[in-house]
Formats: structure tokens, sequence, C-alpha cells
């Protein structure tokens, strides 16, 4: 069984994330999406916040797990079986942060494997941070939630 692990802060989870989610799903036959504890990144919503609005997010989507944990994303591969890692990608600037941290894991784990997929071009420009920012400033982020998603400002 091919699983992938598809980690993330996931600050809030958006239809650019599911986009890449639905790519990885036809790549793989198992896609574990887990939100990482990051100290250096306490986050705008909880772990736990952001494990329900991923849940809300995917609804009933066959061979998807949610979790979250802690430590090195690689290590954590490691203890639930997964053999990828799939990262999804924006721009140019995310391919080389993202390269430089495959190569770190392959370092570590070289029987875990990298893969890229680029997200569509009419998602490419949704960041947890510009949901964030909206939202704090009181505006709809509808428009970059999968259907019927809603969030609140805090």
């Amino acid at each position: 069984m091919r699983i992938a692990l598809f980690p993330g802060s996931f600050d809030p989870f958006t239809l650019g994330h599911l986009d890449v989610l639905n790519m990885a799903i036809r790549l793989f036959d198992k896609v574990i999406i887990a939100v990482g504890y990051n100290m250096q990144k306490p986050g705008y919503f909880s772990v736990e916040e952001r494990v329900d609005i991923i849940r809300r997010s995917i609804g009933n989507m066959d061979r998807v797990e949610v979790s979250s944990y802690k430590g090195l994303t690689i290590e954590y591969c490691k203890s639930i079986g997964a053999q990828f890692i799939v990262r999804g990608l924006r721009t140019t600037t995310d391919f080389e942060l993202e390269r430089v941290i495959a190569q770190a894991h392959t370092k570590l784990h070289p029987e875990i494997t990298t893969v890229f997929l680029p997200s569509g071009h009419e998602y490419a420009f949704i960041t947890s941070t510009v949901v964030r920012d909206v939202l704090v400033n009181g505006g709809d982020v509808s428009t970059f939630m999968a259907n019927g998603v809603t969030i609140k400002a805090k």
C-alpha cells in the first residue's frame, strides 16, 4: 500500500490545500493529512481547530485520514508507515524552501520520497496568511474555503 503524509500547519486549510489533496489521492492508496505542532509558529487557530476545519473540508473522502503530530515530520512518517511526503507548491519560492527540507529528509531517511504537487493556477494565490488577514479584518473568507466550511475571526 502506497501511503503518503501531507503535513503542514494548515492555519487554516484552504481550497489550495484541498486541490493538492485531490491530486495526491489519485497517486496514493492512502493520504494522511497531519497538522504539525510548531513551537515557532503558534498559529491563529489551535491544532484541534485546524484538524476540525480539515475534517469539515474533506467530508467523507475515501482513503484520507486526518491527524496531528509533534516532532520531526520525517520521524512521524516512519511511525505511521508512510513512504511518501506530499508537498504543495504555488511558486518558485515555495519550491526552493521545500527542496531544502526534502533533501534533509532524504539524508535522514532515504527510503521516504518527497513528492511535489503544484496547485492549480486558480488556487496559487491562496495562502493561509491571506485567509487569516481577510478574516481578522472582517472580510468574507468563504471563497477561499471548501464548500460549506465557515470560520470566524477570534
